[in-house]
């Protein structure tokens, strides 16, 4: 499987939760605000024999009148009607902006029609109850009526080769996903577990709805990762975003 991380870049965040570009070679941590965390914000292409699959969609940002995460497909060698699935861990605003995109008009209409988006139904109706600022209902909505959306429902596979299991650690409805082929496979924690040091150290997040939960399941998959020898992909992550396990580590 060919792994391509299609980065928007690095962030700060704060309790604020927005999210502040943040240039690593000339920006200082130190003087943003108290607490704020530096995080990468990075969707994943995962080409497989079957697929093209986009994990997550990041922010949502445009440049130069074009949707970022196109921009970032294209610098790659994808246009973005070769995605074919849509694979989405929960719908904060920085995983789920790229769902949709906003025309002239200012009226958003789904991202990738040709794809199958993938989503906890639970997670979308919890989203649109919620809303701002974690979740953006004006992208997300889209989801509701769109037809080429699969509402999951707990755990279950996709395609007999894509495992997706509902953690509820990181928010209420969170899923992670395995891709197995060829005898490799392909993690995605999402936001359960978005960094590397995050999976050596026990670390509990406040922002997370159960950090415990989430430490805990950390500490399984890294186990059960470097005993099967997985490629860890990690959303937040500035230095490693794809993280494989060799053969005999």
């Amino acid at each position: 499987m060919k792994i391509i991380p299609l980065s928007e870049g690095s962030f700060t965040i704060d309790k604020t939760k927005i999210f502040v570009p943040f240039d690593t070679d000339n920006d200082d941590l130190q003087k943003r605000a108290v607490g704020s965390l530096l995080v990468e914000v990075q969707p994943f292409i995962v080409i497989t024999e079957k697929d093209v699959l986009l994990l997550d969609t990041g922010l949502g940002f445009s440049k130069k009148g074009e949707l970022q995460l196109y921009t970032n497909l294209k610098a790659n060698g994808i246009q973005p009607e070769q995605v074919t699935k849509v694979l989405l861990s929960h719908l904060h605003k920085d995983h789920a902006g790229g769902v949709s995109v906003k025309d002239r008009l200012g009226n958003y209409h789904i991202a990738f029609p040709g794809a199958t988006y993938y989503v906890q139904q639970k997670e979308l109706e919890y989203a649109l109850e919620i809303g701002f600022p974690s979740y953006m209902t004006d992208e997300i909505s889209v989801l509701e009526d769109a037809p080429n959306v699969v509402f999951l429902n707990g755990d279950g596979m996709i395609d007999n080769y894509i495992r997706y299991h509902i953690t509820g650690a990181h928010s209420l409805y969170h899923q992670v996903y395995w891709i197995d082929e060829g005898g490799e496979t392909i993690f995605f924690g999402g936001d359960d577990a978005p960094q590397l040091q995050q999976m050596k150290n026990k670390f509990v997040a406040k922002y997370d709805y159960d950090g415990k939960k989430c430490m805990q399941l950390r500490q399984q998959w890294w186990q059960e990762g470097n005993e099967q020898h997985w490629t860890f992909l990690f959303y937040h992550d500035v230095k490693a975003p794809v993280y494989p396990i060799p053969e005999g580590s």
